[in-house]
Formats: C-alpha cells, sequence, structure tokens
C-alpha cells in the first residue's frame, strides 16, 4: 500500500473554500454606498416630486389642511395663468440673454486669466492670484451697495446691462480653469511654440479643446448661479418689462392672495433648463472635478 502524504497547508485551504465560496455567493451585485447614497437621492428628490405634483393640483388642494400629498386630478390652471401672461415670454427671454451672456463671457474671460494665472510668470502674479481668491470669501451682502453706486453711476440701473456687467467674470471660472491648466502637461504646448504658435493660438488650438470638461463645468455653474438669481435683480430692476423669470414669479405672489398653483408650475418651467443643462454636461462636469482637484 502506498502512502500518500498530504502538505500541511491543504487541508486548511480545503477546509476554508466553503466560507470563501460562500463569501462569494453572497456579495452584492452593487457598491456598498449605493445603500447610504440611494436614501439620500429620494430625500432629495421630494422637494422636486412635490413641485411637481404641486403644480397640477388646484389652489383649494394646495391651501388644504391638511396638505394633500397626491392630486385627485390633473388642473392645468396654473400652467394656463403663467403662460397665459403677456410678461411671461419678455420674462424668460431676459433671463436667457443674461444667462447666455454670461456664460460667454465667464468662458472667454475664464480662460484668458486662468491660462495666464497657470503658464504665464510675471511680477505680482501670485499677489494678484491670492486677492482674487480673496474675494471669493467676501459675502455678497457686503459688495452689494457698491455695486449698485457702480451700475449708478454707469447708467445701466434698471436695464439688462445692471445684471450683466457684474457677472462678466467671476473668481471661480477663473481659479477652476487654472487648476485644469496646470494638469495639462506642457510639452503639447512647448511642441507648438517650435511650430512657430503664439501663445493665443496655442490656447485655442491646443489647450482649449482639452479643457472642454472644465469649460462645460464653468458653463454649468454659470448658468445656474445667473439664472437662479433672485436678489440683484431685486435690486437693480424695477420695471417689469426688465425682470427675469425669477424676479417675474415673485408677482404671482401678493400680499393678501397667492396663486400657489402658478407659482409651483412657474417654479417647474424655470427648473426645467438647469436640469437640461446638468443632464447634458453631467459626465463632463465629473471629469472636470476630478482633474481640476489633483493639483494645488
Amino acid at each position: 500500500m502506498t502512502a500518500t502524504t498530504t502538505a500541511p497547508g491543504t487541508t486548511a485551504r480545503r477546509a476554508s473554500e466553503p466560507a470563501a465560496v460562500r463569501h462569494r455567493r453572497f456579495r452584492l451585485p452593487f457598491s456598498a454606498w449605493h445603500v447610504l447614497l440611494a436614501p439620500l437621492a429620494v430625500l432629495f428628490a421630494v422637494p422636486l416630486l412635490w413641485l411637481l405634483l404641486s403644480s397640477v393640483m388646484s389652489n383649494a388642494e394646495i391651501n388644504r389642511f391638511p396638505p394633500a400629498l397626491w392630486p385627485s386630478g390633473i388642473d392645468l390652471g396654473g400652467y394656463r395663468y403663467v403662460l397665459g401672461n403677456a410678461m411671461f415670454p419678455r420674462w424668460l427671454m431676459n433671463s436667457a440673454i443674461v444667462s447666455a451672456v454670461a456664460v460667454a463671457s465667464n468662458l472667454v474671460f475664464g480662460a484668458l486669466g486662468g491660462y495666464a494665472f497657470a503658464r504665464m510668470r510675471f511680477r505680482g502674479s501670485r499677489v494678484l492670484l491670492v486677492l482674487m481668491l480673496a474675494t471669493m470669501a467676501v459675502p455678497f451682502q457686503l459688495t452689494m451697495i457698491p455695486t449698485f453706486l457702480v451700475m449708478k453711476k454707469l447708467g445701466l440701473i434698471d436695464t439688462l446691462g445692471a445684471l450683466i456687467v457684474p457677472s462678466l467674470v467671476t473668481p471661480f471660472a477663473v481659479f477652476l480653469l487654472r487648476q485644469f491648466f496646470l494638469s495639462l502637461p506642457r510639452e503639447l504646448e512647448e511642441a507648438a511654440w517650435i511650430d512657430g504658435c503664439s501663445r493665443l493660438r496655442v490656447l485655442w488650438a491646443i489647450v482649449l479643446p482639452l479643457a472642454r470638461p472644465a469649460l462645460a463645468t464653468v458653463a454649468v455653474l454659470t448658468f445656474l448661479t445667473t439664472w437662479n438669481d433672485l436678489t440683484w435683480p431685486l435690486i437693480a430692476i424695477n420695471h417689469d418689462t426688465q425682470y427675469t423669470l425669477q424676479l417675474g414669479l415673485t408677482t404671482f405672489q401678493g400680499q393678501h392672495h397667492t396663486r400657489w398653483s402658478a407659482v409651483m408650475a412657474g417654479n417647474v418651467i424655470t427648473v426645467l433648463p438647469v436640469l437640461l443643462a446638468f443632464l447634458v454636461a453631467q459626465k463632463a462636469f465629473i471629469r472636470s472635478v476630478t482633474s481640476s482637484g489633483l493639483k494645488g
């Protein structure tokens, strides 16, 4: 009879195999983070769902106590009231003009400023960068009155120019694009310089095509901030023909009576462009935040 020799660790490995198999069998098909993130996503979606449901309720249902959680029927009276308002198309156009100009100017001036701080070394560049970043820590409430006085001196009060000029470029746009430009290899630009390209040509032909994620992020965040702004238009605009959409919606709220169905319907219409803009640029937004945070 031939004796069979068993390695010392073989028995232990065989004993542990069923446990490993069972562990693999009961492994979750998704990340454990989803268990935490899914309830949070539902929590953040509840106000949006409530806004949508309330927009198709009647004023009686919205004002009822306790409030109705589900509409008894679809009532489009709020949408008819909003879309039937003679000034609503004008408010929508004003918001679109202000937001489009702010997005375009932030992309242009933010790219120029960000590239200068990232690649050009000149006397006082560090000090200017620190001073620019320091302005991000100043609350708008402190600069509100000086900004109003400047706009008044320029004769822009009660015009769309008063909303556009303060938003032409923001320190955040310059800083975010600078951070993204720092993550790009210098060799690409040096090769273009050898071929005789100027700095502007390098920026336009080499750098900006690579910076599309950062540009998309700047565009989305600038659009979101400008489109949803209410405080500054409330101060700088007096005539209803110059109202933005956010400011125009406040006219649906009276001192003694508020048409909540119209307010909810107007907010749904206002939120839609923001959601569409974010969904379109979602992947670019995530790539930009990841890349621009690599270097300080």
